[in-house]
């Protein structure tokens, strides 16, 4: 149910709705560029812009409440990503050359015509991808606005690019969405093709901090994340975050893996890896955050 406290929602937003509980599990991957100015620069100016933040490579944005953290959210998608995670649900981001470059000036003119449905229900502005961090100039600009206004700023990110995060970009970052995808190496690896250490050394920075504040998301895919170990390692590190900094992890999001994103991968010519994989049955959901629970974390 989507609660804006009164407060009219301009003629041309666009509004998804979901449950807290079910969130992840009914994400789609924005709703188009509608609204957005479209910057028209040749390739060595966008280049140049990209470089300062002045210009992004963007996918789309959507008006969302309950998910993307609190209240209702602008949140934004960017193009490009290093991980190539089986499940993603939005492979038509991988790539930075395939978005659209969009100002930062575009973006922010865009989040203010927000300003009264974002005080009204505490929510704000979140940078989501592909992964934001391989545009942290843009979404250095991005926050930085928002924080002029007042407006509550959060990174949905992997973390495997966290040592692209600026101090100064963090210091205007209120929450971080960090998604551990998997505790142990090996899986990781099988997951994204990459490596787990980074997301892990990010996560402990941010805990050192003692400024931001961090929801942990781990994305359940019966026969890929679902092993007890596994899930126990992230649990593990999610409770050591607290260690380092109590209530540094407000949250932990168990997102049931959903095959919302098998048509995308169709439609790019893309073999799905997980084209058979079933949801995750209840009893399972409810044993992996019992598990998170366990560690003492508040779990969704």
């Amino acid at each position: 149910m989507t609660v804006l406290l009164g407060t009219p929602l301009p003629r041309d937003a666009v509004q998804l709705d979901a449950p807290v509980e079910e969130a992840g599990t009914t994400r789609r991957g924005g709703a188009g560029l509608h609204g957005l100015d479209v910057a028209d620069i040749d390739r060595a100016g966008r280049l140049a812009a990209m470089r300062t933040g002045e210009l992004g490579s963007v996918h789309s944005w959507e008006l969302v409440t309950a998910v993307d953290g609190p209240g209702t959210r602008l949140t934004l998608f960017l193009n490009g990503c290093p991980l190539r995670c089986l499940y993603c649900q939005n492979p038509d981001t991988f790539a930075m050359k395939d978005g659209v470059p969009v100002t930062a000036d575009a973006v922010l003119e865009r989040l203010r015509r927000y300003l009264g449905v974002f005080r009204a229900t505490g929510g704000g502005l979140t940078i989501s991808g592909g992964e934001v961090l391989m545009q942290p100039a843009f979404a250095a600009r991005l926050v930085r606005g928002a924080k002029a206004m007042g407006i509550h700023t959060a990174l949905d990110t992997s973390g495997y690019l966290g040592a692209h995060a600026t101090d100064e970009l963090l210091a205007d970052t209120d929450l971080v969405l960090l998604d551990v995808k998997s505790g142990d190496p090996d899986t990781y690896r099988r997951v994204t093709g990459r490596e787990l250490e980074p997301t892990l050394e990010f996560g402990e920075r941010l805990a050192r901090r003692g400024d931001v504040e961090v929801w942990v998301r781990f994305v359940l895919v019966p026969g890929l994340t679902d092993d007890v170990d596994n899930v126990a390692a992230v649990a593990r590190y999610a409770a050591s975050l607290n260690e380092i900094r109590p209530g540094t992890v407000t949250r932990v999001e168990v997102l049931p893996f959903h095959q919302m994103g098998r048509d995308k991968w169709h439609e790019l010519g893309r073999t799905y890896p997980l084209e058979d994989t079933p949801a995750p049955e209840k009893e399972l959901i409810e044993r992996v955050r019992g598990q998170f629970a366990a560690e003492g974390l508040t779990v969704y």
